[in-house]
């Protein structure tokens, strides 16, 4: 992304602890941006724009430099929103020097809902049409799905002063979750969303039981795209669970010729293994739960670590599961010295 963009803004963050946040920054916006730290100052390089973040007398300065007014709506957005979630419930201020110019969320795309199938026991597959699909036909694969109210006309976000997106709320509050595209079809100018069902009892599933209960016709929302871009690399070494499943096919079905790959998957059980058809050369271990008993949650990572270890050089790893896991795995890869480039390693969940 070149330095002379033509669109810029600015911004001043005031959080409890500057510092603190500037490194909460670099740590997450690892996996979806080129971030260089550089004493007090972070560079963030991404397909939005650039981004100068720097301590400044306690807060934090913020320059941002984008190529259309859209990409930098959603620069700010994406970095207020992140910004006030790492403040959690410290205090947290944050300032720009202009508003918005957009009268709306620019990249939302309504969507209605095709058909919905079981792919296995415990994931479900649904289609939705949606009338211009080609920004989710490269690269970045993850989308927030927003769903209106039952049986009301949906209200759509716009933006706040802070530069967050503004929610409706009451009796219009979406429910809003993070998904994979599985998979794009352009010729029929639908999206595929892979949703697994929770089998733990008494706990909230509201993405879950909006893919259950999803009819022909249902009309929601997609926010995006946005992270999760396809690696590029000769030999890719696949680390996640059934969170992670519906991107590793994705990643699987386009990846070129010759490419070749392994990877380890945990899932319940062998029903919930599903076919991952390549042109590329792949090697796929699964592990499953429902066998492994009370030694289930460090499988993976037992699994993962041993893959590691006997890793070619030039290979990109590809893992995403539950976050002690991931941390685990970021610090595995960093003591093998591997190529901060050469990898995507993000948690999808946490285990309570």
């Amino acid at each position: 992304m070149s330095e002379m963009s033509s669109f810029k803004l600015s911004g001043i963050a005031v959080p409890s602890n500057a510092a603190d946040m500037l490194n909460e920054i670099c740590e997450h916006f690892v996996e979806h941006a080129e971030v260089e730290r550089i004493g007090d100052l972070a560079l963030l390089r991404s397909n939005f724009g650039l981004a100068h973040i720097r301590i400044d007398a306690g807060r934090l300065s913020i320059d941002l430099q984008c190529p259309t007014a859209e990409a930098l709506q959603m620069s700010r957005t994406n970095l207020a929103e992140h910004l006030f979630y790492f403040a959690k419930d410290q205090p947290f201020e944050l300032t720009w020097s202009e508003p918005t110019c957009l009268p709306a969320v620019p990249n939302l795309h309504e969507v209605t809902v095709v058909s919905a199938e079981d792919v296995t026991p415990y994931m479900r597959r649904i289609i939705f049409s949606c009338a211009d699909v080609t920004p989710f036909i490269d690269d970045d694969m993850h989308v927030r799905l927003l769903v209106p109210p039952k049986g009301k006309t949906p209200v759509w976000p716009g933006f706040r002063e802070d530069g967050r997106i503004a929610w409706p709320e009451g009796e219009d509050e979406l429910l809003v979750r993070v998904y994979t595209i599985r998979a794009v079809d352009v010729d029929r100018g639908e999206l595929w969303i892979d949703f697994l069902q929770h089998p733990a009892p008494n706990v909230a599933t509201p993405g879950a039981d909006f893919a259950r209960n999803a009819q022909p016709g249902d009309v929601a929302a997609l926010l995006g795209p946005g992270g999760g871009s396809l690696p590029s690399a000769d030999s890719i070494l696949f680390i996640g669970d059934e969170s992670a499943l519906p991107a590793i096919a994705r990643i699987v079905t386009e990846v070129p010729p010759r490419t070749r790959m392994q990877a380890i998957i945990e899932v319940r059980n062998k029903a919930e293994e599903q076919p991952l058809p390549t042109r590329g050369i792949l090697d796929v271990r699964w592990l499953h739960r429902d066998a492994n008993g009370e030694h289930a949650v460090r499988s993976l990572l037992v699994e993962a670590k041993k893959a590691i270890a006997t890793l070619e050089d030039g290979a990109f790893v590809w893992a995403a599961c539950e976050k002690d896991d991931i941390r685990a795995i970021r610090t595995c890869l960093k003591a093998r010295q591997h190529d901060r480039k050469k990898m995507y390693v993000a948690w999808y969940w946490e285990r309570l």
